[in-house]
């Protein structure tokens, strides 16, 4: 199961960038899988009113890096703020502010899970689940036997303890 964690970045100033990269900020002690998921982009209260602010991330696809544009946001107006869904699975990703002197504020959540312990946890899962089924199957067997069994009981014992008579409606004529 992978650890989450608050993740919060603010663009200030012309050109500003900040990189999302915890592998190479010393996570030696913690070996795992890092993802980035970036929820909202908002526009600090002390940005320039009517100023454009436009963010740009860099990141890697499965072939080769990109840079995007991921928010286009204006200080004073109603689109003051974004709300995303990006998500990134591979570090390092690099925000920057290529229009505007923002402050831009960028808000989501880091992901911290080593991928090896999470498929040694679904196994373990999978098997307990396969493990019940088999314990339901044998419960159900169990009582498909003893439906018989009950009803046999019931036609075997009549108040006098004869051997009961079959109601067939054809032999009475």
């Amino acid at each position: 199961m992978a650890d989450e964690y608050f993740f919060a970045l603010t663009l200030k100033g012309a050109k500003a960038s900040e990189v999302w990269d915890p592998e190479a900020k010393g996570a030696e002690d913690y070996q795992g899988g890092h993802k980035l998921i970036i929820k909202q982009a908002l526009v600090g209260p002390d940005a320039t009113e009517g100023e454009v602010n436009v963010v740009q991330v860099e990141a890697m696809t499965w072939k080769d890096s990109v840079k995007i544009p991921i928010a286009s946001l204006k200080a004073g107006g109603a689109n003051n703020q974004v709300l995303l869904d990006l998500s990134f699975p591979d570090p390092p990703v690099t925000f920057s502010l290529v229009q505007g002197n923002g402050p831009v504020h960028i808000i989501g959540h880091h992901l911290i899970g080593s991928p090896m312990e999470e498929f040694d946890e679904m196994d373990e899962m999978e098997e307990e689940m396969i493990e019940d089924e088999e314990g339901e199957e044998g419960a159900e067997e169990d009582e498909d036997d003893e439906e018989p069994k009950s009803k046999k009981a019931k036609t075997m014992n009549n108040s006098k303890g004869k051997t009961p008579v079959k109601n067939n409606s054809k032999a009475k004529k």
